[in-house]
Order: structure tokens, then C-alpha cells, then sequence
């Protein structure tokens, strides 16, 4: 384990309030590891997801079922409207909220996701601005996306904040106009108005789906095994009902899963064409968020490939158990 008892900044993180973290890229199997702990350690699970905390988006974010959740709870998830506005600071609001209730009740947490901007500000001490969504920019900027493509989008950032434009890929455009969008509210660049602030919990940290080379595609196969299940259970219409329910007003259909679909029902590409585009999109999106959470240096990367579930959540328990007595 790569778990320290002290922070950076010499605070000791055992008197902070303990939190367990299981990242890792799209179909990696962070859902069913922290069931599982979650289980043994009778506790709750808080959803690092930004997609899956909106209602109605369900197959195309791989939002847990009932039967799958197995009696588990699981918090913001299906919590949002559509229709609503919600940053990365008020996901920390909310599970800070939770996290508390569950400290009061002798529970340690388990947050559990692929976003790693939300486990940045929420575990990892970074303080984000408050911005209020400007609704006329971003339409503007989807226009601008629209017109001339990501890239110009990416190109725009570089100018505000080249910093933060080396972190994000050309075609995370809503990171991008988010970025963009708090850069000239403040007018200055995003990345300066970061702030770190004292540490507030002590976390351990688990990885699932961290391949090298050739075991890669491990992975990739995964993910695309996760669209072939995610078409059987009706991507398409829950597309369509979206598409006819919302328009392309909301950034949200931006989302890999219903976005080439808007393209296919365009008759812009073949059926064929867009089935292919999800998969790659989907393995793209597996890779940066590999590369966003490689640069913890606290995670501790679980060997999926050999080890099953069951063996998997015993090697958890056992650092966790030691973590919890060190």
C-alpha cells in the first residue's frame, strides 16, 4: 500500500474522518467491488458520476439496476433533472452532506466513480471557484462547436489558460467550455483559481483497470462488451426518447452513447457507423481517465486481471482492516 498516515503538508490525515475510494475507467468493475465492500463493511456508497446523478440517463452512463445495487445504498444517483444546472461543486456539497451523516452513524463511506474531476475536489483537497452557468456562453460555444468543430473549442482554452488546455483532450468539450466558461467569469485562468486547502479526510485508495501494453486491451474488449450489452438493453430508443424529450439543448446529450446516435438519426453516418464510433469513443474515454488518475500517486492499482471479485474485495478488506487499526 501506498497509503501515507500524513499528509504533504505534515497534518497527521488519521485525526480526519476516514473515506474509502475505488476509481478506474468505464467497465472496469468499480460498482461491483464497492457493492461488495460496502456489504462486508455495512456501510453506503456515494456515485462519483456525472452523468448518472441526472435522471432519465440510464443505459448510455451504465447506471447500476436494483437487482445489481443488491440492497446496497446508493446515493446521487437519478437525484437531477435534466434540466438542471450541477457543477462539480455541487456534487462536494451534496456528498459532503452525506459523507457526514454517515460518520454520525460510526460508517466509513465508499466513493466509488470514473469522474476524477469530482474525487479531485471532493477527496483530493482541491478548493474549485464558484461559478454560476452561464447558459448564453455555453450555447454560444456549442454553436462555435458545432460550426468549426473541438478543436476550436480546445484552441480557445489554450488561449485563456494553456495550463489547464495541456490536461484536457481536444474532445472533452464539456470540461472545455466549462473551463472556458469560469476562465472569462473570473478573467483569469482557470487553473490560478484552483486552490488547495487543508486536508478534510483520510483516504485509502483502489484502482481497477490500469493495463499496460499488450493487457490493454483487456480493457478495451470490456468496454466493448459494455456497448454490445448496453445496445441488447435498448440504447437506441432511450436515445430517441431523449432526443425527442430535450432537443439538443442539453450538454448532457453530449454524452458517448447518445451522441453518435444524434448523428445516426441525422442519417449523418450509417447504424453500423455509429455502433463503432460509441466503442471507440468509449476506449478513448477509458484512456484519459487512466491518464487523469495515474497522477495519484495514492492509488493502489488491484490486479483484475488474474484475481476475481472475491479475491479482489479480501485484498481490499485486509489493507483496509490495517488502515483502520494503523
Amino acid at each position: 500500500m501506498t497509503q501515507q498516515s500524513s499528509n504533504k503538508d505534515g497534518t497527521d490525515s488519521q485525526k480526519n474522518p476516514k473515506v474509502i475510494a475505488i476509481v478506474g475507467p468505464t467497465a472496469s468493475g468499480k460498482t461491483a467491488l464497492a457493492i461488495e465492500l460496502a456489504k462486508k463493511l455495512d456501510t453506503e456508497i456515494i456515485s462519483a458520476d456525472s452523468r448518472q446523478i441526472f435522471k432519465e440517463f440510464n443505459i448510455a452512463v451504465a447506471k447500476p439496476t436494483e437487482e445489481e445495487m443488491q440492497g446496497i445504498k446508493h446515493h446521487l444517483i437519478s437525484e437531477i433533472s435534466p434540466n438542471e444546472d450541477f457543477t462539480v461543486a455541487n456534487f462536494a456539497d451534496k456528498a459532503k452532506v452525506i459523507m457526514n451523516k454517515l460518520f454520525e452513524q460510526g460508517k466509513i463511506p465508499v466513493v466509488a466513480g470514473g469522474t476524477g474531476l469530482y474525487f479531485r475536489i471532493l477527496l483530493e483537497n482541491f478548493d474549485m471557484p464558484r461559478v454560476e452557468p452561464n447558459k448564453e456562453l455555453r450555447a454560444e460555444l456549442h454553436d462555435k462547436e458545432k460550426e468549426f468543430g473541438a478543436q476550436y473549442l480546445h484552441n480557445l482554452l489554450k488561449e485563456l489558460d494553456p495550463k489547464l488546455a495541456e490536461t484536457m483532450h481536444p474532445n472533452n468539450t464539456v470540461k472545455i467550455i466549462r473551463a472556458i466558461e469560469v476562465s472569462k467569469t473570473l478573467k483569469i485562468p482557470m487553473s490560478e483559481a484552483q486552490k488547495i486547502k487543508p486536508p478534510q479526510y483520510d483516504v485509502i485508495w483502489f484502482g481497477l483497470g490500469h493495463f499496460n501494453g499488450e493487457d490493454r486491451q483487456i480493457l478495451y474488449d470490456k468496454t466493448d462488451k459494455r456497448v454490445d450489452l448496453m445496445l441488447q438493453n435498448g440504447l437506441e430508443d432511450e436515445a430517441k426518447l431523449l432526443f425527442n424529450k430535450y432537443g439538443k439543448i442539453s450538454s448532457l446529450l453530449n454524452t458517448i452513447g447518445y451522441q453518435e446516435f444524434e448523428e445516426y438519426f441525422e442519417n449523418k453516418i450509417s447504424y453500423d457507423e455509429a455502433i463503432e464510433k460509441i466503442k471507440q469513443n468509449t476506449r478513448r474515454y477509458a484512456k484519459r481517465q487512466l491518464t487523469w488518475f495515474r497522477k495519484n500517486e495514492n492509488i493502489k492499482w488491484l490486479d483484475s486481471k488474474h484475481k476475481t471479485l472475491n479475491q479482489l474485495t479480501d485484498e481490499c478488506l485486509e489493507d483496509i482492516y490495517q488502515w483502520i487499526k494503523a
